[in-house]
């Protein structure tokens, strides 16, 4: 059994269907919606940070909090839409990711998903500044928007299902009749890359 460092559905829904026993982790979150890009940072170093720094925050609150469940192996992931040396969060609000969308329409984006697992916290008491047990993995996939009416977009943006979600749309939504190709991971753009997370449940020896 691991824990799921992550409360959203799509990533629970997928390690169900791979059959992965799991528990959600419901961990503290920093204030804000999405951490912010550090000066300098490359956008595809961003998102393997955010990464890792959802699975320290995990072991930190499962090492000292005393009612937090029995410690297991983490897995935390982070997945953001990257347009040129843009990084597209979450949307604040309707009329943001009406913007997002726009920038998107008739234009290939990447969707970079970095997935992070840590052992047990106790056998990481001694790495937990620097991170150097954890075990990280990243999928990259490329996908094409075609154009979009102003009137799609908007239609799209009244549904509420842009909200939450890195780009501002759901691939496994309404938004698939947008993609006109993708190149990579469905499941990365989902927001769990399927293929990376059990290459590396094989390399901690968790799954066979």
């Amino acid at each position: 059994m691991i824990y799921l460092a992550s409360a959203s559905p799509r990533r629970h829904e997928i390690l169900s269907g791979m059959g992965i026993a799991h528990t959600v982790l419901t961990v503290p979150a920093p204030p804000g919606e999405d951490e912010p890009r550090l000066p300098g940072e490359p956008p595809g170093d961003y998102v393997r940070r955010t990464a890792r720094d959802k699975a320290l925050r995990a072991i930190q609150f499962l090492s000292h909090d005393p009612q937090a469940p029995t410690p297991a192996p983490i897995l935390a992931a982070d997945t953001t839409v990257m347009l040129g040396d843009d990084i597209l969060g979450k949307p604040a609000d309707p009329a943001d990711a009406a913007r997002m969308l726009r920038r998107l329409s008739g234009t290939t984006h990447e969707v970079h998903s970095a997935i992070v697992l840590a052992p047990a916290p106790a056998i990481l008491e001694s790495s937990l500044d620097h991170g150097s047990a954890l075990l990280e993995d990243v999928s990259v996939t490329q996908v094409r928007f075609a154009v979009l009416s102003d009137e799609q977009i908007t239609a799209y943006c009244a549904t509420g299902e842009p909200m939450g979600k890195a780009g501002g749309y759901g691939i496994q939504g309404a938004a698939a009749t947008f993609i006109e190709h993708i190149s990579g991971s469905y499941s990365g753009v989902m927001g769990l890359p399927i293929f990376e997370t059990h290459r590396l449940l094989r390399q901690a020896a968790l799954i066979p």
